[in-house]
């Protein structure tokens, strides 16, 4: 698996509304037994959390500067019918929105929808924060670094290519991203022996950080 970062538009721009090109950045995943370190994630500027940002307000700190929401299948659903999902203090605490997966055409969207990317930015658009919605050719490039069977395009989680499009984002000799609760286990269609790789080979390049969840 290459792990070389050629020239990339980044699909989240450094910046006002992105995450510093060079400065500390924090990526922290869901994983259930992450380990504590709320004084080193809130140290970083930027950081970055998913969904229901597990240890929120507690063992994993109580800063937020984008929070991504997965806007396809069962879990948007359900924050769409929460009245209150707006109230939630990291939803409240976000800076800025990432919305993993490109929007579909209503016509590929029927008659079951799957894709819930219009209905998640007229709720979260009168926040008046930037959103970021994650763009095809980024999906491409993270199927390709996966890719391990013929004939079987991967699936990849929402924090796999979150993290690759921070690290496309990032400048050459950046400080490496500091990945906290990253578990590589969940739902069986995403591959997560693939992902666990990556991440390795990339720590060994220099461009990230991955933090054991037990210390």
């Amino acid at each position: 698996m290459s792990i070389d970062i050629p020239p990339f538009p980044p699909p989240i721009p450094a910046g006002r509304d992105g995450c510093p090109a060079t400065g500390s950045l924090a990526v922290v995943g869901n994983a259930p037994e992450i380990r504590a370190a709320a004084g080193a994630i809130d140290a970083a500027a930027c950081v970055v959390r998913f969904n229901n940002a597990a240890g929120f307000g507690g063992p994993t700190g109580a800063r937020v500067t984008h929070l991504a929401l997965v806007n396809r299948g069962g879990q948007m659903r359900e924050w769409l019918a929460d009245r209150h999902f707006l109230e939630r203090p990291v939803v409240r605490a976000a800076q800025a929105f990432i919305l993993p997966f490109p929007m579909l055409p209503e016509a590929q969207n029927r008659p079951e929808p799957i894709c819930w990317t219009r209905e998640a930015l007229a709720r979260l658009r009168p926040l008046g924060r930037p959103i970021h919605i994650l763009p095809d050719a980024l999906h491409e490039r993270a199927r390709g670094l996966l890719a391990s069977r013929p004939n079987r395009p991967p699936n990849p989680s929402t924090g796999f290519l979150v993290t690759l499009a921070l690290l496309l984002a990032r400048s050459r000799g950046a400080a490496p991203i500091q990945a906290y609760g990253f578990g590589f286990d969940g739902w069986p269609g995403h591959p997560w022996a693939a992902e666990r790789a990556w991440f390795a080979e990339n720590q060994a390049a220099g461009r990230l950080h991955l933090h054991s969840l037990h210390g």
